[in-house]
């Protein structure tokens, strides 16, 4: 039965729009009492009529017939409230023997002083053979008159039933969620792009019977889409989640989430979930948050992939408010507690709600994120585009904030005409007006740009990035890019920024660069560092070094993009982040904002990349990924990150954790062969005090070794090593006391002066859990954790000789000493192979001889494949994540190479040559690595290992390493042995 009267209704339309989000029941009309219920005809010589004939529930329905035009049909005075969300859903069938035709629901409406309206609500294809669902959402929020709810045909004469009309106030539509199972056989609400077919089907599901069955896409963005107009507010957060799988006869392929968006006629794209791989017959949950930062009169969410039109499914969408918490306001603000700017990136969503509370309580300097670089401001040219630009700098302006302009001139985000039929005059012309005409703009409103961006590839022998700009303009692009924004706004300070300044390649290319252009005169005023950096690496002595070695140019410096990854590699992924990791990245900042602090004089500002983990790109970069690398958490709330910026007390202590391979070197305070194998884990510099520590494990105990910065000569200059609670104090005048004589072992030690400090050797009592506290007059440097026994680094050496690359085994070969793999990681038998190396110049020549009966090449996947990879890092660094010269080299048994690395492999993967034959039971790799980033020379020691994939038909069946036993050493070098460049 109706269950609101057309009296209810009508006293509805008086209500003023502020109505709660359940102030009103739902509206229904199924028709069973015998009256037409308020609905009426529209149109001349309509009849509308209930009839027991058919019915989609109960036995009665409404029935339309005499129509003669499209819009006729039957209404009602619709019980709609302005400023209040309605779902509208009903039934609908067409009287036997008519074609299809789309039957629609439609709102008629007259905003006060405005023209009729005619707003579409809900629409599907009908015929005679069933009743077909109707679905949509309505808001309107112009005060208006004569409000009616109609249901027409796109066939002027069809008769057709109603039944089952349901209309559901949302209150505040906005708070609501919406999901979609399909379940109930109709798409609920999803709709085409363009020409894709949606079909519920029951071939797959997620949960339940039925999923949306996707097809017949006209292009990648093509797809299921869904109207959530006046369903997000302005400023709200949403979470979203949706599950996909492929299609029938799809291998393979990548499905993201985004948004579309239109105000004033323009339209704009959002991703909230960037496309992410599917593989074959799983499902794959996108998930992310979405806030809406802009008035719309249009606003879709849909599926998309990032190529292709394969077919897809969806199943189990959900959009649901996320509640925001509070910002808190008993913690002191960041920008108090650090004697510099501090920064956030942003964008228009972090200015509104609780994002902006946060924003204007901690930082009192921003970046535009995106809305000043050149695809925003000037993506046609001559078409400047400025209202992101402004609305971000008016907002930092009027909370007193200190504007970094990002960025001028870049190689990335640069529209494609810039450089159409540019020659070297046009395209400097181009810069000239498009830095002319930002910098003017934002005159003494933005105090500092970044004129260029990443103009550094320390692979080059220059150490010049080759984009399109140094191809067609060489180093004058960057010239007039700083000469032009200087004229535009002599007192805005001007920056060189870019990333791993803290590598010393990288550094050193990007100081070379600079002194270059100060000495002609171009007007730089500082060095941006941006710092992306993760929870293990690089130390935090690496960014201290790049700071000072900037400083003897004069530049002011900035970091200018802060975060710190809680992953050290570019594949790994959490559910869930590990609490410890929390709280070892709030130690990482403690050391990071220690090393700001002490360089002050010569840092004026610290920009985080976003206020908050939720907003941070690295959940999207560079794979799709829970990440935490910010201040504050999803909820905004402080994390332990903050406390080690704000008051490292309240941190919880860090117990780190070390591996010592078994080792005897000898307790005479130099540094023997044993020591270099690995690199010291650091301490962390404390005033003028820093050390890197290193242990090995034997029967006889412990050794440990401490290398100690400390410039000055103390006599409180001590190590002290404590080892499950005894204390080994080594003073820096040598000879151990202090308990060194306690317990079932005698501590043994001696020191040495170093260039910098001092080192200290000694022999202790076993133990696993071991403190280091180097003391100084100006403070302690501690290291604090367990240290576990681990099998000995394995080393091997290189002859240096010159094979021919051919396959074929040469005398040179008989030189080098023989390794075998025999560290099992995947299967306990299989393919094995004898390696020799051998170096000349900057090339490291391999040599695998595999034994192998049968051989395989079908798997589409290169490691699933017959192949020796080999595992080279120049500087011997044994991280947790590739740098960007480090390799992974793979050489087929058919001679095919493929190349691993940092996630693009970018810095190695021209720098490998190989021959493979097949020989009487397996196959002979011979490779040639060239290490252009060191200088090869006897004695040199390289990270090194070799793995053998075998395979049977499509799979690999076993892997064996030389040293490597982790199975992760595609992402980790830490795991590695050595190999070390002979003379002979």
């Amino acid at each position: 039965m109706r269950t609101l009267r057309a009296l209810v209704a009508a006293a509805l339309l008086c209500l003023v729009p502020a109505v709660s989000a359940h102030a009103a029941a739902d509206v229904t009309y199924d028709f069973e009492d015998g009256t037409t219920q308020g609905w009426g005809p529209r149109g001349g010589g309509v009849s509308v009529a209930v009839t027991t004939d058919a019915a989609h529930g109960g036995t009665g329905s409404l029935l339309t017939t005499g129509r003669t035009a499209t819009w006729h049909g039957a209404s009602i005075s619709a019980p709609f409230v302005r400023g209040v969300g309605y779902t509208v859903t009903a039934y609908a069938r067409l009287v036997s023997g008519l074609p299809s035709s789309t039957i629609a629901l439609t709102v008629q409406r007259t905003p006060t002083g405005g023209d009729t309206t005619y707003e579409r609500v809900a629409a599907a294809t009908v015929t005679d053979g069933g009743w077909v669902r109707l679905s949509g959402n309505y808001l309107f929020t112009a005060e208006s008159a004569g409000v009616q709810l109609y249901a027409e045909s796109s066939d002027a004469t069809s008769d057709f039933y109603l039944d089952d009309i349901v209309i559901t106030p949302l209150g505040d539509p906005t708070r609501e969620p919406i999901s979609s199972d399909f379940e109930d056989g109709t798409a609920q609400d999803w709709t085409p792009r363009a020409a894709a077919a949606l079909e519920p089907s029951t071939a797959a599901a997620h949960a339940g019977s039925r999923a949306l069955a996707v097809s017949g896409r006209s292009a990648s963005w093509d797809g299921p889409a869904l109207n959530v107009l006046g369903r997000m507010a302005k400023g709200d957060k949403y979470a979203l989640s949706v599950w996909v799988r492929l299609g029938p006869d799809t291998a393979s392929g990548r499905l993201g989430l985004s948004i579309e968006r239109r105000s004033g006629g323009t339209t704009s794209y959002e991703r909230v979930v960037s496309p992410k791989d599917v593989p074959a017959g799983e499902w794959v949950r996108l998930s992310g948050t979405y806030t809406l930062a802009y008035d719309v009169d249009f606003l879709s969410l849909y599926v998309e992939s990032d190529s292709g039109t394969f077919p897809f499914y969806l199943d189990d969408f959900s959009m649901t408010y996320v509640q925001p918490k509070p910002i808190q306001t008993d913690i002191p603000a960041l920008k108090d507690k650090v004697p510099f700017v501090m920064g956030s990136a942003f964008t228009r969503p972090d200015t509104l709600g609780v994002h902006g509370e946060l924003l204007a309580r901690h930082f009192n300097g921003v970046t535009p994120g995106n809305e000043l670089k050149w695809d925003a401001t000037e993506p046609r040219e001559g078409e400047f585009t400025f209202t992101d630009g402004d609305y971000l700098v008016d907002f930092a302006t009027r909370h007193g904030m200190k504007i970094r302009g990002h960025t001028l001139a870049w190689h990335s985000q640069t529209p494609d005409w810039v450089f159409q039929n540019a020659g070297k005059e046009l395209l400097l012309k181009r810069l000239e007006t498009h830095v002319r005409t930002l910098v003017t703009r934002y005159k003494g409103k933005i105090a500092a740009w970044d004129v260029v961006n990443e103009v550094i590839d320390e692979n080059q022998p220059d150490g010049l990035r080759r984009s399109k700009w140094y191809e067609i303009a060489g180093l004058d692009f960057i010239r007039t890019a700083f000469r032009v924004a200087h004229e535009a706004d002599p007192d805005a300070k001007l920056f060189i920024n870019d990333y791993n300044t803290e590598f010393p390649r990288k550094r050193e290319a990007l100081y070379a660069l600079v002194k270059r252009l100060k000495d002609e005169g171009v007007p730089i005023d500082g060095v941006g560092h941006q710092l992306h950096l993760n929870i293990e690496h690089p130390p935090a002595s690496s960014v201290e070094a790049t700071i000072e070695r900037f400083a003897t140019l004069g530049v002011d410096q900035q970091v200018t993009e802060l975060d710190v990854s809680i992953y050290t590699d570019f594949v790994s992924s959490y559910d869930t982040i590990p609490p410890e990791l929390l709280v070892q990245q709030g130690h990482r900042y403690k050391e990071l904002f220690d090393v700001f602090r002490r360089q002050a004089a010569k840092l004026s500002s610290v920009t985080v990349w976003g206020e908050s983990d939720d907003v941070s790109w690295l959940r999207s970069w560079p794979i799709p990924r829970l990440n935490a690398p910010l201040l504050f958490d999803d909820e905004l709330q402080a994390k332990a990150a903050y406390w080690g910026v704000v008051d490292p007390s309240r941190l919880a202590p860090l117990a780190r954790r070390l591996a010592a391979p078994a080792g005897t070197p000898k307790v005479d305070g130099k540094r023997d062969l044993e020591w270099d194998l690995l690199p010291d884990s650091p301490v962390a510099r404390v005033g003028d005090v820093s050390a890197g520590f290193q242990a090995r494990s034997s029967a006889k105990g412990l050794y440990l070794l401490a290398e100690v910065t400390d410039p000055t000569v103390g006599k409180d200059d001590r190590v002290t090593f404590t080892v499950d609670g005894t204390p080994y104090v080594v003073g820096r005048g040598g000879g151990p006391s202090g308990g060194a004589t306690g317990g079932q072992h005698g501590g043994k030690a001696a020191v040495r002066p170093t260039a910098t400090g001092y080192r200290v050797e000694a022999l202790v009592g076993t133990g696993t859990d071991v403190n280091v506290t180097v003391h100084d007059s100006s403070g302690e440097a501690v290291w604090n954790g367990k240290v576990t026994p681990a099998p000995a680094v394995k080393l091997t050496s290189a002859a240096h000789r010159t094979p021919a690359l051919d396959g074929v085994v040469d005398r040179a070969w008989s030189a080098a000493p023989e390794i075998r793999t025999g560290t099992w990681i995947q299967g306990t038998s299989g393919a094995t192979a004898k390696v020799r190396s051998l170096w000349n110049g900057s090339t490291l020549y391999v040599l695998a001889q595999v034994a192998d009966p049968a051989l395989s090449e079908e798997s589409p996947n290169p490691w699933e494949q017959d192949s020796v990879e080999i595992f080279v890092d120049p500087g011997n660094g044994k991280t947790k994540g590739y740098e960007d010269d480090d390799g992974q080299y793979r050489v087929s048994f058919s001679g095919r190479v493929t190349v691993g690395g940092t996630f693009d492999a970018g810095g190695v993967k021209d720098h490998v040559k190989a021959a493979a034959k097949t020989v009487p039971g397996g196959y002979v790799v011979e490779a040639a690595i060239d290490l252009p980033t060191i200088t090869l020379a006897p004695g040199t020691l390289l990270g090194f290992d070799v793995q053998v994939n075998d395979a049977t038909g499509t799979a690999r069946t076993s892997a064996v390493t030389w040293n490597d036993s982790t199975g992760r050493a595609y992402l980790d070098t830490s795991h590695w042995g050595v190999l070390r460049l002979a003379r002979g």
